[in-house]
């Protein structure tokens, strides 16, 4: 692209909204403020909650924009940046540890936990009443309240915060 193109509308949002889901602010946050369990290991809360986040913010797309026509460019232009990034993890944590590793791989792996936790909850549980519980889990604790907890209000921030983005670049209508 040259320095006089600017990006589409659904290429600004993909980027923009790769931007947001990578951004580690709000999970320090998380992790300082509201997580103070001594059951589950932070360390593991705060990787866990990179992956959610970026998972959050994929499935807010989907969910925000199932009706519009730039749904699928959106999401291709923020999974291509997310697969770079997984990409790039993948390879440093290689060359430190000398074995493979598939960031992406694990992103899916994720997602497909979360949907599974999802579609076994019963008819009208809100999502973000089962992300928590699915997270905890996933951090190696199931019964860990402040595990649940911080999962939940990450899917939930991520939710708003895509909604919040999506409304204000006039993409989704008020």
């Amino acid at each position: 692209m040259s320095s006089e193109q600017t990006p589409s509308l659904p290429e600004a949002a993909g980027e923009d909204l790769f931007n947001y889901a990578v951004d580690r602010e709000d999970m320090k946050w998380l992790v300082e403020t509201v997580f103070q369990s001594e059951q589950t290991a932070a360390n593991t809360v705060e990787y866990e909650l990179q992956l959610l986040k970026i998972i959050s913010v994929g499935w807010s797309i989907a969910y925000y924009l199932e009706e519009s026509p730039l749904k699928q460019q959106i999401l291709r232009s923020f999974w291509e940046p997310v697969r770079e990034f997984a990409t790039t993890l993948s390879q440093s944590a290689e060359l430190f540890t000398g074995q493979d590793f598939d960031y992406f791989e694990l992103l899916k792996q994720r997602l497909d936990t979360y949907l599974q936790a999802m579609g076994q909850a019963p008819q009208g549980t809100e999502p973000v009443n089962v992300i928590g519980p699915a997270f905890a889990e996933l951090c190696g604790n199931s019964e860990d309240a402040f595990a649940s907890l911080v999962g939940a209000k990450m899917f939930g921030t991520a939710l708003g915060r895509v909604q919040e983005y999506l409304t204000e670049s006039a993409i989704l209508p008020q």
